[in-house]
């Protein structure tokens, strides 16, 4: 596998010339940004923007293998209103349009949320509904990623949607188009399952992988931790992975701790070529 870090990983104060340094400097072979309202891509970014990221990175020696997002918290894909989904259709395209500028050949999707992640009422009143739309407009949007050069990689999220590995598997076979897989998420799971159980499970549909750990002792948002500080059984998460043949991008995701935070980075990588060697947890 070869590793990279999430541009979340990194302060805000930071620019994105000094985010690329310290990867490369922590040892990383890519990054991986993030589309957002405000930021270093937006939808009002330009290709010429674009290409001049594209460029930086290249001359740090970076890969920018994916591009994520957290805009689908917002803008539920899921949402019953005809004109919330048309609106995170068009983000989706905004982000194959800057994926496809940065070389990127992989999209982080969050397919939209049933409910809140911890408690609450439900924002969907009739999920076989929502799974059926839901099917329908990948089917349809399918196309455009292909003539992108870009992959959907349908995360696995706190979203209470698709909360199985079978019902992962299942609507990505729905869709059946080989330009939507899955974007796999190795920590996500461990509140309600076990990775290396997905990761058998999902087998080729997995295209792009996110590294990080959680200890299911706390079971929130807090619970996630750096790599090898938590519950993920990596050799068993790498055993499974050498399975299916899964063999890409590992990309940290991780979040800038309260102390010291720059340090984290090296960390990051260090804890990455622990578990690529197939070490001991």
């Amino acid at each position: 596998m070869r590793k990279a870090i999430s541009i979340w990983a990194f302060t805000a104060d930071k620019s994105i010339e000094r985010c690329f340094a310290m990867a490369k400097e922590a040892g990383f072979e890519g990054i991986e940004l993030a589309y957002a309202q405000d930021g270093f891509l937006t939808p009002e970014t330009s290709d010429h923007e674009i290409a001049r990221i594209r460029s930086l990175a290249a001359a740090c020696g970076l890969a920018l293998p994916s591009l994520a997002s957290g805009i689908f918290w917002a803008v539920n894909p899921l949402s019953p209103d005809q004109a919330v989904r048309q609106q995170a259709r068009e983000h989706l395209r905004h982000m194959m349009r800057i994926a496809h500028h940065l070389g990127a050949t992989n999209i982080l999707v969050v397919p939209g949320s049933v409910g809140p992640f911890m408690s609450g009422e439900p924002f969907v009143a009739d999920y076989e509904a929502a799974y059926r739309r839901a099917a329908e407009d990948y089917r349809a949007i399918a196309p455009e990623a292909e003539r992108w050069g870009v992959h959907l990689g349908i995360e696995n999220v706190w979203n209470r949607f698709l909360t199985s590995p079978f019902e992962m598997r299942d609507f990505v076979d729905a869709i059946g188009h080989p330009n939507v897989g899955v974007y796999f998420d190795v920590g996500n799971v461990m509140r309600t399952g076990y990775p290396q159980h997905w990761i058998r499970i999902l087998g080729s549909r997995i295209r792009a992988v996110h590294f990080k750990d959680f200890k299911c002792s706390i079971g929130t948002l807090d619970g996630f931790v750096e790599l090898l500080q938590g519950d993920v059984n990596y050799v068993e998460v790498m055993a499974a992975f050498a399975a299916v043949g899964y063999d890409g991008w590992a990309v940290i995701e991780q979040f800038p701790t309260a102390n010291y935070p720059d340090a984290m980075i090296g960390r990051a990588s260090q804890a990455a070529d622990v578990i690529f060697a197939g070490k001991a947890c």
